[in-house]
């Protein structure tokens, strides 16, 4: 008795798909396209909305460009709009608080603008910040933790996280000692301050418990 084996090509059965790979493109579009959503709060977010967007072009490119072999078209295209919109809209939004955050009669800087003159380093005060003595201007920054949670009244800003929370005492010029009038207060938390009112710059630092002192004082009316 003889056997014959019979060699049975798969796909020709009814039902059979062969196996497909989903795009790795679209699948990274789709998750930074729900993490970008944050970008409509935080700026730096908005990059990873325009990011989700190229990478959804990209995997839906490949998927009708290898049909057999990977999948995820739907995923690519979820991903692609999700990260277009959210880019726009973000940009948008974020252009309008730009545009409209700073209070009327008052002046925006920001710590780059107190700054020591490369061209002077032995002048503490640069020119530039003199200048503001007695202005009225709008600045952002964080609070500088001195120990006290909550009612603060009176703190350190600082310009960025890393100096606020990790990177030990300030530069001197990366401080600016606000007192809030009545009725402001504020609680320390991570953050960012928005802030307006009278700047005082002294040439003499001016001595302030928990730092080595500062050139710059904020009498602020007005807190975000």
């Amino acid at each position: 008795m003889s056997s014959k084996s019979a060699t049975i090509d798969p796909a020709c059965e009814e039902g059979f798909e062969p196996y497909r790979a989903i795009s790795k493109s679209a699948v990274l579009s789709f998750i930074l396209g729900l993490v970008a959503i944050i970008g409509l709060a935080s700026p730096p977010f908005v990059l990873l909305a325009l990011v989700s967007a190229i990478l959804g072009i990209t995997g839906y490119r490949s998927v009708v460009r290898y049909p057999n072999e990977l999948t995820g078209k739907t995923l690519a295209i979820v991903g692609a709009v999700l990260g277009s919109t959210l880019f726009v809209s973000g940009i948008a939004r974020h252009s309008y608080i730009y545009a409209t955050e700073v209070p009327e009669g008052h002046i925006r800087i920001s710590f780059a603008d107190l700054q020591p003159d490369k061209n002077n380093p032995m002048m503490p005060v640069p020119p530039k910040a003199l200048e503001f003595d007695g202005e009225k201007i709008f600045v952002k920054g964080y609070v500088y933790p001195d120990g006290q949670q909550y009612n603060i009244k009176r703190f350190v800003l600082v310009p960025d996280l890393g100096t606020c929370c990790f990177g030990g005492q300030p530069k001197l010029t990366d401080m600016i000692e606000v007192t809030l009038e009545e009725p402001l207060q504020t609680a320390y938390n991570m953050k960012k301050r928005k802030l307006a009112g009278e700047l005082k710059v002294d040439m003499m630092l001016k001595p302030v418990s928990g730092v080595n002192g500062v050139y710059y004082q904020l009498k602020a009316n007005y807190l975000r």
